[in-house]
């Protein structure tokens, strides 16, 4: 015999009619004066995606939408791939190197514009003109030429510059006078003497040392790339203290490259 608190399933859809759409949720009809069943009170919960809803339950709530939100869906997490780590590394990597190269030529480009008497056009490279209120290099706004050892000839394209090209030479730090005849400018090197042997090295020192702080500096900015993708949990810490190991070499690498261009300079420096 079947019990009083027992239903059929036919029983419970008689003991609902038409109820309050719950969320876009199917319609469930609840009956408010047949909410006992049997004796016994229907709670009939269903569960559909991240929800848990009640379709009936005491009269007060009947005809209502009762809906519980148990948990967020969870956004899409997506991780790198191990390609585009090593993508990143490698860029990274290219990035240090292509700079470093860049100040070792820097470096050198410096040195050149240290006279000595040995004339040279790279000696003016480091020369800036105020060429119709815009500052740019001698080089752009000229022809130079070494017409012997110890003579620079400048030829500017623009006759009306010569002034400027003048007041720039006197301005700057190769302690050269230069003769205008208002069609070119020609400048002597005079003779080395101890002292000015002595300043010349000083000069070259702190462009040496200028060279190796530029270093540093992108020593640690490619340190700060590294430690970002750490914080990103591209990279582990000893991934990490690994590259920063690589990147110190190559560092010291330069480092020696900047002091043989400087002992080179040194040198001749020393035998003019």
């Amino acid at each position: 015999m079947t019990s009083t608190s027992s239903f059929s399933s036919a029983t419970f859809i008689h003991s609902f009619r038409h109820c309050t759409s719950l969320h876009g949720i199917s319609n469930v009809d609840c009956n408010h004066s047949q909410n006992r069943i049997g004796g016994v009170n229907v709670l009939f919960w269903r569960s559909a995606a991240s929800y848990v809803r009640v379709d009936c339950a005491l009269n007060k709530f009947c005809g209502k939408p009762i809906v519980k939100q148990l948990q967020k869906r969870a956004g899409i997490i997506r991780f790198a791939t191990i390609e585009e780590i090593e993508a990143e590394k490698s860029m990274i990597e290219k990035d240090v190197k292509q700079r470093m190269e860049k100040t070792i030529e820097t470096v050198r480009s410096n040195f050149n514009s240290v006279k000595t008497n040995r004339a040279s056009p790279s000696m003016l490279d480091r020369v800036e003109v105020d060429y119709y209120g815009t500052p740019v290099g001698l080089k752009t706004i000229a022809q130079i030429s070494t017409p012997d050892a110890s003579s620079l000839l400048i030829s500017p394209y623009d006759k009306s510059s010569l002034k400027s090209i003048e007041k720039a030479i006197v301005t700057s730090e190769l302690g050269l006078n230069p003769s205008n005849d208002g069609e070119v400018i020609r400048l002597s090197l005079p003779p080395l003497t101890s002292d000015r042997r002595k300043e010349l090295l000083k000069v070259v020192a702190k462009l040496a040392e200028e060279g190796k702080v530029a270093l540093r500096n992108i020593r640690r900015d490619a340190l700060k790339a590294y430690e970002k993708l750490e914080k990103e949990k591209k990279l582990s810490e000893d991934n990490v203290k690994d590259l920063s190991a690589d990147l110190q070499k190559m560092t010291d690498e330069y480092t020696k490259k900047v002091e043989s261009v400087y002992k080179q300079k040194e040198q001749e420096l020393l035998k003019v």
